[in-house]
């Protein structure tokens, strides 16, 4: 069994407590207009060009046998629908200015990269599976998490909640922290921005919240999303639905984050602002956090 991974970040302290590792799963089911990590969206394995190392030798051209690399505006551009000896080409390229957005490891692999760094993880640090969705690999997300816990490695896991409830249920119990992104309160809106209803999302986060077992393990977040999220009716919406489900939700309201715009071009695809925002000013989260507060939320976690 292998899964697909695009990144591994070591000595991470966003994505959970402590100092932890951050594996990132190739492949997610939505498609926000904004998304952070572009680059995992599609399954599909798939060359990049990096401009800043090409040092413009034309080796790729010279190998390119079905047009699948051409030159324009100075740039090298990958047609990844054409029939190309991918592997050839990023091996014989001097400047490593082309390389695989991502590699199949086993379980074994994967934890043999994960134990590389278990010293750090003795002051409350561990894993963190992230992606795209980590729930899109269900078969080896379950197997490296029984492998974790068997290390005794703290888990957790950053996710979307649109997964079947029946996927969801059988990790739960390898699992010490989920991080659930619930991004927009309004279904119509929720699907015209990130492509997918929100209804699945809103049922698992019942189950979990209301779950004695498991909601005292769930942060829920909000992404901040200029003219998308960061809407003072959006947030009151979440805010209500939660503490429905349980007063002393964790909620997370995090600030936006403008580095992901530099993402797009490396994958040919289009962000969702033409003139990036900035990012949200301590005054301006403290007053999303506001507006949860009014609407019941009593444990906030404010990302500033």
């Amino acid at each position: 069994m292998t899964g697909r991974i695009f990144d591994i970040r070591r000595f991470s302290t966003h994505d959970g407590s402590g100092i932890r590792t951050t594996i990132f799963l190739k492949g997610c089911p939505l498609r926000c207009v904004w998304c952070q990590n572009p680059e995992g969206l599609s399954y599909e394995k798939r060359p990049l060009w990096f401009q800043n190392r090409c040092i413009g030798c034309g080796i790729c051209l010279d190998l390119s046998r079905d047009l699948g690399v051409s030159q324009r505006d100075s740039r090298i551009h990958l047609d990844i629908t054409r029939r190309e000896d991918w592997d050839e080409i990023i091996d014989a390229c001097p400047g490593t200015a082309l390389k695989m957005d991502s590699r199949d490891l086993t379980v074994e692999e994967t934890l043999e990269e994960a134990l590389k760094d278990k010293i750090f993880f003795q002051q409350g640090g561990g894993i963190t599976l992230s992606g795209g969705e980590p729930f899109l690999q269900p078969e080896f997300l379950k197997a490296l998490l029984i492998a974790l816990k068997e290390h005794h490695i703290d888990t957790a896991i950053e996710t979307s909640l649109y997964v079947p409830l029946s996927t969801l249920k059988g990790t739960l119990p390898y699992l010490d922290t989920i991080y659930a992104d619930f991004k927009i309160y309004d279904t119509k809106a929720h699907r015209r921005h990130t492509g997918v209803p929100n209804e699945t999302i809103r049922e698992n986060l019942r189950y979990l919240l209301t779950h004695p077992e498991y909601r005292n393990r769930v942060i829920v977040r909000t992404p901040m999303i200029p003219e998308y999220t960061a809407c003072p009716e959006n947030i009151a919406q979440i805010a209500r639905f939660l503490t429905s489900l349980s007063p002393d939700t964790a909620y997370e309201i995090l600030n936006y984050n403008p580095l992901a715009a530099g993402k797009y071009d490396l994958v040919g695809r289009t962000y969702c602002f033409t003139e990036n925002p900035k990012l949200y000013t301590s005054d301006q989260m403290e007053s999303f956090a506001r507006i949860a507060r009014e609407n019941g939320v009593k444990n906030l976690i404010l990302d500033s």
